[in-house]
C-alpha cells in the first residue's frame, strides 16, 4: 500500500481573500452539488431541456476529438453540445449514487447495485450497462489520535465512479461505434479533501514516460494528491489504477475487434482523475482505441512535460471551464513554455537573466508548482447566465449543475447565450 505522511509543505490553499467556509466548499468541489445552500436558485435538473440525441455516424471521431474539436467549439456545434451534456449526465449519476450520509454504515459506498444504477440514479435509457465499480484510496497516513474521531473522518477508500459499456444496438449505430464510459465524481470524503491540498508535483514513477520530452527540463510530473488517489491501494480495495486497467483489459478483449472508443468524464477531482486515467490507459495498452476526456471544472493536473506526454500519446482532452470558477485556476502557477511565445494565463517568463527567469527557476526547482493546462478548452462564464448572475458565489460557480446549465445555453464567445437559453435553463 502506498502511503505518505502529511506535511504542511505539501499544502497550498486557494486565495487568502476567501473565507474558511468558502475554501472548504471549493475543495469539496462536487459534494452534493444539487443541495448546497446558495442564494442563486438553480433548477433541479440542468439537462431536462437537452434536445434529442443526434446521429454521429461516420463523423464520430470528430466529435471524439480526433481534430481537437476544431471548428466545433466556437460556435458550439449542436451535436457536440448534446454529447457533452450526455457525458455530464453520466457524471451526475455518480453523485446521485454516492452514499453521502456520514451516519450511515454505507457511507462512502455506491447506493445502488450495478444492474440498476442508471435507472435508480435518474438516468434510464442510456443504452449502457455498468460493468465495474471503481474505488479511490488515499495514501495519507494519519496520526493515531484520528482513531478517536468518527470513522467517516478517516475513511480511507470510497466509491468514486464506474465503468460502463454501450450495449444497445440502436445507440451503437447512432454513436458510430461501441463506447466505453469511465465516470468519476468530485471530492466527497475528508481524506480526498486532504489529498486535494497536496499540490506539489511528483514524478509519475509507475507510468513510464516517452523518451522525448524536449524542450522541457523536468520529467512528467503530476499533482501529488491526485496521483496518490489514483495509485494507492488499501486493505479492502486495490488501487483505482489497477481496477481501471483490469476492466479496460477485459473489455478490450471482448470488443477489440469492432469500432470502439473510451470516453472518460469527471467533475472537479473527478476531472483530474479522468486525465490520469486516460494517460495510464494509453501507456498501458499498446493498441488502445480512441481515448478522450470530458472534463468539467477540473483543476490543473501536471507540468509542461506531462502536457507534452499527453499530446504525444494523442490523448484528446476537452476541458469545460467556467471563467469564474477558481478551481480551474489552481493548483500552482502557469509559466509560458511555448516555443511560439504564446502567453498563457499565469506568469509570463521572458528573457534570460531577468527577474522572471529567476522566478521561473525558483518555481520549477524549489516549489515544484509549475503547472500547465492540457487539452482543448470550451470557455464559459456564469456571469452570462440569467440564472447564476445576480448573486453568484464561489461554490455555485464550481458546481456541476452550473456547468451543465452553461453548456446547454452557450452559443458563441461573441454571443454567449442562445435566444432560448433563459427558457431552457429555468424550466
Amino acid at each position: 500500500m502506498n502511503t505518505s505522511v502529511v506535511k504542511l509543505t505539501d499544502f497550498i490553499t486557494v486565495p487568502f481573500s476567501l473565507s474558511i467556509s468558502q475554501k472548504m466548499r471549493l475543495t469539496m468541489g462536487g459534494v452534493k452539488p444539487y443541495t448546497l445552500q446558495t442564494k442563486t436558485k438553480l433548477p433541479k435538473r440542468s439537462t431536462d431541456a437537452v434536445p434529442h440525441q443526434l446521429k454521429l455516424g461516420k463523423k464520430w471521431k470528430e466529435y471524439h476529438g480526433s481534430n481537437n474539436w476544431e471548428g466545433l467549439l466556437d460556435p458550439l456545434d449542436d451535436k457536440l453540445r448534446v454529447e457533452i451534456l450526455r457525458y455530464g449526465k453520466f457524471v451526475e449519476s455518480t453523485y446521485n449514487s454516492f452514499a453521502f450520509d456520514t451516519s450511515s454504515p454505507l457511507y462512502g459506498t455506491c447506493r445502488y447495485p450495478k444492474h440498476s444504477l442508471f435507472h435508480r440514479s435518474g438516468l434510464p435509457g442510456t443504452g449502457y450497462r455498468v460493468t465495474k465499480n471503481l474505488h479511490a484510496s488515499s495514501g495519507i497516513q494519519l496520526p493515531r489520535w484520528v482513531d478517536k474521531l468518527p470513522s467517516w473522518v478517516s475513511n480511507q477508500s470510497s466509491w468514486i465512479g464506474y465503468v460502463a459499456v454501450c450495449q444497445d444496438k440502436e445507440e451503437i449505430a447512432r454513436l458510430g461505434r461501441r463506447d466505453i464510459v469511465v465516470a468519476f465524481r468530485g471530492t466527497a470524503t475528508c481524506l480526498e479533501w486532504l489529498e486535494n491540498l497536496r499540490s506539489t508535483l511528483t514524478q509519475i514513477s509507475n507510468i513510464a514516460p516517452s523518451s522525448d520530452i524536449f524542450p522541457y527540463p523536468q520529467r512528467p510530473m503530476v499533482e501529488s494528491g491526485f496521483l496518490s488517489l489514483y495509485s494507492s491501494s488499501a486493505r479492502k480495495y486495490q488501487s483505482l489504477q489497477n481496477e481501471v486497467r483490469e476492466e479496460i483489459s477485459r473489455l478490450l478483449q471482448s470488443y477489440g475487434d469492432e469500432p470502439l472508443s473510451i470516453t472518460i468524464a469527471g467533475h472537479s477531482l473527478g476531472a483530474a482523475l479522468a486525465t490520469l486515467t486516460a494517460y495510464d490507459i494509453t501507456k498501458t495498452f499498446k493498441h488502445a482505441p480512441s481515448v478522450s476526456v470530458i472534463s468539467f471544472g477540473g483543476p490543473r493536473v501536471g507540468n509542461p512535460s506531462f502536457r507534452h506526454e499527453v499530446e504525444k500519446n494523442d490523448i484528446k482532452i476537452l476541458r469545460i471551464v467556467n471563467s469564474t470558477d477558481i478551481i480551474t485556476k489552481v493548483p500552482g502557477f502557469i509559466i509560458n513554455d511555448h516555443e511560439d511565445g504564446e502567453e498563457h494565463r499565469g506568469i509570463h517568463m521572458t528573457s534570460p537573466g531577468s527577474l522572471s527567469t529567476w522566478l521561473q527557476k525558483f518555481i520549477v526547482e524549489k516549489t515544484q508548482w509549475n503547472y500547465a493546462d492540457v487539452g482543448s478548452e470550451l470557455r464559459l462564464c456564469s456571469e452570462n447566465s440569467p440564472i447564476v448572475k445576480p448573486n453568484k458565489n464561489v461554490a455555485t460557480c464550481h458546481e456541476l449543475n452550473t456547468y451543465l446549465h452553461l453548456v446547454n445555453g452557450f452559443r458563441t464567445s461573441t454571443c454567449p447565450l442562445r435566444s432560448t437559453a433563459k427558457r431552457l435553463l429555468s424550466r
